[in-house]
């Protein structure tokens, strides 16, 4: 059975560093794109961060470049989301999904529908 289980959310005070991890099971992340997506209460899922199929290129939305940093651990078959100087507007449920490079067009890093895990809450307090 093909999983994505997401953790590593929690409450962290403004400044704060967490990080959030990624493991897939039923499947390897070798070929496959993975993102990692937010969504506040009341706001839609955007995109954080992503890495390509090939794990050669990266994307980082606005708000969060500098601060977080997308990996791959390919021993442990797990992306991580390191998330540094977290604020307030950070907080929202995190996602990780994952898609075959091979059903992404050309040069798109993120994944457009895939494999998807539950989300999982962080919390930053000012």
């Amino acid at each position: 059975e093909v999983q994505l289980q997401a953790s590593g959310g929690g409450l962290v005070q403004a400044g704060g560093s967490l990080r959030l991890s990624c493991a897939a099971s039923g499947f390897t992340f070798d070929g496959y794109a993975v993102g990692w997506f937010r969504q506040a209460p009341g706001e839609e899922s955007k995109g954080v961060s992503c890495i390509s199929s090939s794990h050669t290129s990266t994307y980082y939305s606005d708000p969060v470049k500098g601060r977080f940093t997308i990996s791959v651990d390919n021993m442990k078959n797990t992306v991580y989301l390191q998330m540094n100087d977290l604020k307030p507007e950070d907080s929202a449920v995190y996602y990780c999904a994952a898609e075959s490079g091979g059903r992404l067009p050309r040069k798109r890093i993120c994944p457009l529908n895939g494999y998807w895990g539950q989300g999982t809450l962080v919390t930053v307090s000012s």
